[in-house]
C-alpha cells in the first residue's frame, strides 16, 4: 500500500473503512481494525464527516465504470467488425450480403405492419422470400420479406395463434392456437386450409413438423405433448412429461428426442418413441419459455465454452444432435445444459426481462436471444459473453427466426458462365413483438 497511496490517502481509506464497519454493525471488527492501524484508536465515525459512506459510494462508482468499459469495448469491437466488413457499392456488395458470418446490427430493413395484436411466432419459407407471422389477432399473415409487402392474411383460427412453421420443402404450413386446434395449410394451393387436428383439451402452445414432414409435434396447456399423423389427422402418441402448461416442444435433427419447456420451471428431454424422460433440467427460478437442442454445427464452439467447467462431459460424435440443450426463462437468464445427464453448464446473464426465444447462428459461433426488454442479444458461444445488444422493438420482443435463402452467384455478380451457376446463402433475421410489428434484419 505504501507504494501506491500517500499518507493522506491511507488515512482517508482507513477512516472510510472504520465508518463502513460502524454503519454495517461490525463493531468488534471495527475495534480490532482500529487497534491494529496506527492512529485509528481514537477515531470516532461521524455521519456528517466527508468520509461518511465514501467506501460504498466509491465501490458503486467502480461498478458503474466497469460496466461502461465493457459497453465501450463491445461497441469498439462492433465498430471494428463493421469497418472490416465495409464494401463499396457494386458487385462486391453481394459478398457482404451473403457473408456466412454476418451478424445483425441496429436498424431493421423493413418494419411490417398490419397485425392488430402481439406477434407470437415468425417462420421463413425454406426456398422463397416468404415469411409467415402468427398473432394474437387470430390471423397468420404471409409476407414477402425482401420487399416488405403483405401477400395474404389467413383466417381460420378463432383465438390467439401461437405458432407457425413451414415444412422442409415449403409445401405445407402448420399453425396452432388457443382455440385448441392445429391447422395445416397447402402453400401451393393459395394456402388452403386442408386439415384440422383436434384432440388437445386446452390452449395449444406450439406445433412443428417432425423430420420427414409426415408428422406434427405439438404441446399444450393441457400438460401433454402429442404426435399427429398428417395423412390421417389422427393423434398417434400422447406424452405427459410435466404437470403444468407446456410452453413449447421441439425435436432434435433426427426426430428421436423431444425437448419440452414448462410452467413448472423445468425443461425435459423425452424419447419420441416411448415418452420416457431422458433428462430433466432444474435450475431456473421461473417459467421456462423456450428449450431447444443445440444444432450439431454449434457443438465445437460449445465445447470450447464448457471446457471452462470442471468435470463437464464431452459428447461423442454419435450424440451431437442431442448433446446440449439451451433454455430461456422468465428469470431473465439463458442456460446451457448437458442433455444426457441434466447438468447445467453455463448461465448467460444480461437480459433485463423475460427471455422469450432463442436461435443459433448457422455459422455455429453465436447464439441470439430475444426478450421482453425490447432487445435481442448476440452471444459469443466460445466465451459466453454478450457481444452485441440490438434495440429491436418498442416493447417486448416475443419471437425471432433465422432464415437462409439460396441465391445464384450469376444473379449476384452479373456474370454468366457455362454450366450450373454456383450458389450462395443469404442471411436474414425476422423478429416479432408486442408492438404488433414484424421486423426484417438484412446485411
Amino acid at each position: 500500500m505504501a507504494t501506491t497511496l500517500s499518507e493522506r490517502q491511507k488515512d482517508e481509506l482507513h477512516k472510510s473503512i472504520v465508518d463502513y464497519l460502524n454503519s454495517a454493525g461490525y463493531t468488534e471488527t471495527m475495534k480490532q481494525f482500529q487497534a491494529e492501524v496506527p492512529g485509528m484508536a481514537d477515531f470516532q465515525p461521524d455521519p456528517a464527516s466527508k468520509t461518511s459512506g465514501i467506501l460504498v459510494k466509491k465501490w458503486t462508482s467502480i461498478i458503474r465504470l466497469q460496466k461502461k468499459i465493457l459497453d465501450l469495448e463491445a461497441r469498439l469491437s462492433q465498430a471494428l467488425e463493421e469497418t472490416s466488413n465495409m464494401v463499396s457499392i457494386g458487385p462486391s456488395s453481394v459478398t457482404k450480403r451473403t457473408n456466412p458470418d454476418w451478424l445483425p446490427t441496429a436498424g431493421s430493413k423493413h418494419t411490417l405492419t398490419g397485425h392488430r395484436g402481439m406477434v407470437n411466432a415468425v417462420a421463413f419459407h425454406p426456398l422463397y422470400s416468404v415469411l409467415a407471422s402468427a398473432s394474437d389477432d387470430f390471423t397468420i399473415k404471409i409476407w414477402d420479406w425482401e420487399t416488405g409487402e403483405l401477400e395474404r392474411t389467413l383466417k381460420a383460427h378463432t383465438k390467439r395463434v401461437t405458432d407457425c412453421q413451414f415444412d422442409s420443402k415449403g409445401k405445407q404450413l402448420v399453425t396452432s392456437s388457443y382455440d385448441l386446434f392445429i391447422k395445416l395449410w397447402n402453400v401451393d394451393n393459395a394456402y388452403h386450409n386442408f386439415a384440422t387436428l383436434r384432440g388437445h383439451d386446452h390452449s395449444v402452445s406450439s406445433a412443428r413438423f417432425l423430420p420427414g414432414d409426415t408428422h406434427i409435434l405439438s404441446s399444450s396447456r393441457d400438460a401433454t405433448v402429442r404426435i399427429w399423423e398428417i395423412s390421417t389427422t389422427h393423434c398417434i402418441k400422447v406424452f405427459t412429461p410435466h404437470t403444468k402448461w407446456i410452453c413449447r416442444a421441439l425435436t432434435n435433427t433426427t426426430g428421436r428426442y423431444i425437448v419440452t419447456s414448462s410452467m413448472d420451471h423445468t425443461a425435459k428431454v423425452i424419447d419420441a418413441e416411448t415418452g420416457s424422460t431422458r433428462a430433466e433440467f432444474r435450475g431456473h427460478d421461473h417459467v421456462v419459455e423456450i428449450a431447444m437442442f443445440v444444432p450439431p454445427g454449434t457443438v465445437p464452439a460449445i465445447k470450447e465454452l464448457v471446457a471452462q467447467v470442471p468435470g463437464a462431459p464431452v459428447p461423442d460424435a454419435d450424440s451431437l444432435s442431442f448433446a446440449y440443450v439451451a433454455t430461456g426463462s422468465r428469470d431473465r437468464t439463458v442456460r446451457l445444459w448437458d442433455a444426457t445427464h441434466g447438468q447445467m453448464l453455463w448461465t448467460f446473464v444480461g437480459h433485463d426481462n423475460w427471455v422469450r426465444d432463442i436461435v443459433f447462428h448457422p455459422a455455429g459461433k453465436h447464439m441470439i436471444t430475444a426478450a421482453d426488454d425490447s432487445t435481442y442479444r448476440i452471444w459469443d458461444l466460445k466465451t459466453g459473453r454478450c457481444v452485441r445488444v440490438v434495440e429491436a422493438h418498442e416493447r417486448f420482443v416475443s419471437c425471432i427466426a433465422w432464415g437462409r435463402q439460396t441465391v445464384s452467384a450469376e444473379s449476384s455478380n452479373g456474370n454468366s458462365s457455362e454450366g450450373p451457376a454456383p450458389t450462395r446463402l443469404l442471411n436474414v433475421i425476422a423478429t416479432g413483438g408486442s408492438d404488433q410489428t414484424v421486423k426484417i434484419w438484412l446485411p
